[in-house]
Parts: structure tokens; C-alpha cells; sequence
């Protein structure tokens, strides 16, 4: 089912603190996360587009969007419209990646790991744990075969076939309260970076084998972690607007002050990316879009009039921006403004 961007946000606040992002995810407000039966594939609609969704990944030049209810929507177009996905989920789905054009994962509730082998257009369940009753958060992969998961809880899965079996590996972290995981990522030239709950984080440099312990800038809630262009350098962010940058792998912090020239970030950070031109963009609740030239020394900052929370976020072709969040998929230029009336690209 093709469906077209709305060219007109909708307009009004909506009061979502960073907090409640990572709560929707955990299933406090929607009532996707109740039990499915494992024959359920999401409800096609043709709002998929405008409906709750949290991750956008790049398939090659595909872009693919995931949420609520199981939604998948891929574009070949640039994000002018959208090709809903079979998908065998009503659960809300809470990230998305892509190794290249084909293959790609993404994660959620009840634990769910669903995977594509044609660039998103159709899906299949590797992994589910009921028993968990709580989700997957994020996911990376470092080859075809090698990839992780983590999620609330402590969770920290890993495979080693593709996908084919997920192992927990929870107790190689030092995390005894089993505190929630919410991003990981890979590090250029350095290794495996997890973050989380009440500042948590912790580092691999073996590929996953063993986890140190980091000692962080910060004890609140961190919702996730990018990397940069550069050698080691990473970017962690969360509650509050909190930012902070490294250099060396977590060794050392410095923490993001973003200056009155350059905008003020009202509210917490939900989601990251890395652009094709090297570019940091940061986007969180209340339409906050931060975008960095300088490989995440200095970010400028542009809050969008229709206030959306926003989840997360990738790159157009023609520079402008894919960002999802509150009402679906918003198209956008390189700021993060949105469209004028009657516009439908960036």
C-alpha cells in the first residue's frame, strides 16, 4: 500500500519529556505491547506513515521506518512515499538497522528480533521472549554473521549465525541491578559501546567477548550513543538535553554546552545519526533538531513550531532530513524546518 507524505504537520505541542520516549518504548503508554499471538502480522493501514513510529534506517538508497503496532514502511523515493511491509508483529517495534541495501534487523517488545533479507520490503521473526515482558532497544551488527542486542533489563543478546540463534550474554556486563540498556553502537577504530539507565556504560574491544565498565559524566538515564567519522569519538545523550562527547572511547568526556547563538535545547535527546556528508544530527521531544559540522564539537540548534516529539532521524539524498517521531515520518531540510504548505520535498 503506497501512502504520501503529509506535506502539513500538524500543529500544537505535545508535552513529551525524553523520559517518555524510553517509556513508550517499555510499554507504558500504548497498547501495542499487550501479548500478540504468534501468527499476528501488523494491521495494514493506510496511516502507517502518520502513526507512532521511533527508528529510521538507510537500506542502501531505501529508507525504512519503524513503530507502533509493528508498522514497517520503506521509500524508494526519498521518503515522498511509503510502502507498508508485511510484518509477523502487532508489537511496537523500537529500532532498525540495515548492514547494506539487503539485510537488516530490528528489534521490540516481548523481546522480538525480526530480520530482512530484501531491503526491508518483507520480514521474518528470528527471536521472540515472552517471558522477558519487556523490550529490545537497540541493535547493531559488525558483519553479516556477528551482531547485538540490548534492551530493558539488562538484556544484552548476541548471534553469531546471522541470526539464527541469539544468545544471552547478560553476565559479561557489571550490571547486577540489571539496569535498562537502551543504544549501542561500533566505535571507528576501537570497538562495541553500550549505554543506559542512571548514566551506565560500558566498552568492548574484543568484539563482544569481555565488557569494561566505564565511568561516565553522568548518572541520569542515557537513550543512546553515535559515533563519528573520527578514530574513537562518540557522542552519548539522554535526559535533559544531556550531551557528551569523547575522544578516546569513554576514557575522558566533555560535555556539550550549547550556546545562546546557537539555540537552546529545551527538551531530552531520543535519536542519532551519522550522515553522508559526516554531519551529526541529533533530533528529541518538543522538535528539537541539533546538527554538528565539526565532528560533534559544536552543534547549532533549530526547535520546529510544531513541536513534535521526534524519536529519530536519517539523511536524504539531497541533504535534507527524514525524521519520525509523533505523527509519523516528517520530511525536512537540513536544519530540520519543516516544509512550507504545498511542499512535499525538503
Amino acid at each position: 500500500m503506497k501512502q504520501r507524505v503529509m506535506t502539513q504537520a500538524r500543529r500544537g505541542a505535545w508535552p513529551l519529556a525524553a523520559g517518555a520516549m524510553l517509556a513508550l518504548a517499555l510499554g507504558m503508554w500504548t497498547d501495542s505491547a499487550q501479548a500478540a499471538a504468534a501468527d499476528e502480522y501488523s494491521t495494514e493501514s493506510a496511516k502507517a506513515s502518520q502513526s507512532l513510529l521511533i527508528g529510521a534506517a538507510h537500506a542502501g538508497k531505501r529508507l525504512v521506518v519503524v513503530g507502533d503496532r509493528g508498522h514497517i514502511l520503506f521509500s524508494d523515493d526519498q521518503g515522498n512515499t511509503w510502502t507498508q511491509a508485511r510484518v509477523p508483529t502487532r508489537q511496537l517495534l523500537t529500532a532498525v538497522f540495515f548492514l547494506d541495501d539487503k539485510r537488516g534487523w530490528a528489534v521490540g517488545h516481548d523481546a522480538q528480533i525480526l530480520a530482512s533479507s530484501d531491503g526491508g520490503a518483507t520480514w521474518s521473526k528470528q527471536f521472540e521472549d515472552l517471558s522477558r515482558e519487556a523490550p529490545l532497544l537497540d541493535i547493531t551488527f559488525l558483519d553479516a554473521q556477528h551482531g547485538f542486542a540490548v534492551g530493558a533489563y539488562g538484556a544484552l543478546l548476541e548471534t553469531r549465525d546471522g541470526g539464527q540463534h541469539w544468545q544471552d550474554i547478560a553476565e559479561r556486563l557489571d550490571n547486577p541491578d540489571q539496569l535498562h540498556l537502551n543504544g549501542i553502537t561500533r566505535v571507528r577504530d576501537a570497538g562495541l559501546f553500550i549505554v543506559g539507565e542512571q548514566g551506565g556504560m560500558y566498552r568492548s574491544s574484543d568484539d563482544g567477548q569481555t565488557w569494561a565498565k566505564v565511568q561516565g559524566p553522568y548518572e541520569g538515564s542515557l537513550f543512546g550513543v553515535v559515533a563519528t567519522t573520527q578514530a574513537k569519538t562518540l557522542l552519548a545523550y539522554g535526559l535533559r538535553g544531556n550531551l557528551f562527547r569523547s575522544a578516546d572511547f569513554g576514557d575522558s568526556w566533555q560535555a556539550i554546552t550549547l550556546k545562546a547563538d546557537r539555540g537552546e535545547l529545551e527538551f531530552g535527546l531520543a535519536g542519532a545519526t551519522l550522515v553522508e556528508d559526516g554531519s551529526l544530527v541529533l533530533v528529541g521531544n518538543g522538535g528539537s533538531v541539533l546538527r554538528s559540522t565539526d565532528d560533534g564539537q559544536t552543534f547549532s540548534v533549530y526547535n520546529r513550531s510544531d513541536r513534535i516529539a521526534l524519536a529519530g532521524v536519517s539523511g536524504l539524498a539531497n541533504g535534507g532530513l527524514l525524521l519520525v517521531g509523533q505523527g509519523g515520518v516528517h520530511l525536512a531540510n537540513a536544519e530540520g524546518a519543516e516544509p512550507a504548505a504545498g511542499e512535499v520535498r525538503p
